[in-house]
């Protein structure tokens, strides 16, 4: 009793939400809509509207849970062989009931909301994180020289910025919205 998500497709919504306050200059200076953008991947929520489309493959009795929320509306169609022919999907007690076998494309409006509090807080990190111009940023060596002449030096992981999720603690925020 598997599904298999043949395809899917989500469309970039119309605007993210703003950006929080309390950012600094450069950290305010990004673009936010980049900064959505990472979080979203990041998670199963969406919290601006946008459309959604799967393609499913399964067999009677089966029941599918989309891998995103809030659905807030969906529409459904079987391909019969020649072309997609609409059919109405019920619920489940565990998610979307297939009716029989076959490919399944479901066309569904994700996205709304309030932005929590914590989901707010993880973009101020990796906002901040992102534009940390001191270069401690993903340090992996640190070391003062106090004897003499007053010595500071960093050494940078090279991977600092495709790992800012998990540096900056934005990911131990977001981990409550990592599934649907």
């Amino acid at each position: 009793m598997t599904v298999d998500i043949l395809k899917q497709f989500e469309a970039v919504p119309a605007a993210y939400p703003d950006a929080p306050s309390g950012l600094s200059p450069d950290a305010a200076a990004l673009d936010a809509d980049m900064i959505w953008a990472r979080i979203e991947d990041y998670c199963a929520h969406r919290w601006t509207p946008r459309e959604v489309v799967w393609t499913i493959l399964g067999d009677a009795g089966d029941q599918w849970h989309p891998p995103l929320t809030p659905i807030v509306s969906r529409v459904a169609h079987h391909w019969d062989g020649a072309a997609w022919a609409s059919l109405t999907l019920l619920d489940g007690p565990l998610g979307i009931a297939l009716p029989f076998d076959g490919t399944f494309k479901i066309t569904a409006q994700v996205g709304g909301g309030d932005v929590p509090a914590p989901v707010l807080a993880a973009f101020k990190r990796l906002a901040e994180y992102s534009v940390d111009t001191e270069e401690r940023a993903g340090a992996t060596d640190y070391s003062v020289n106090l004897g003499g002449a007053i010595q500071e030096s960093y050494r940078r992981y090279p991977s600092w910025l495709a790992r800012a999720m998990q540096y900056s603690g934005a990911a131990d925020l977001l981990r409550p919205y990592r599934r649907a």
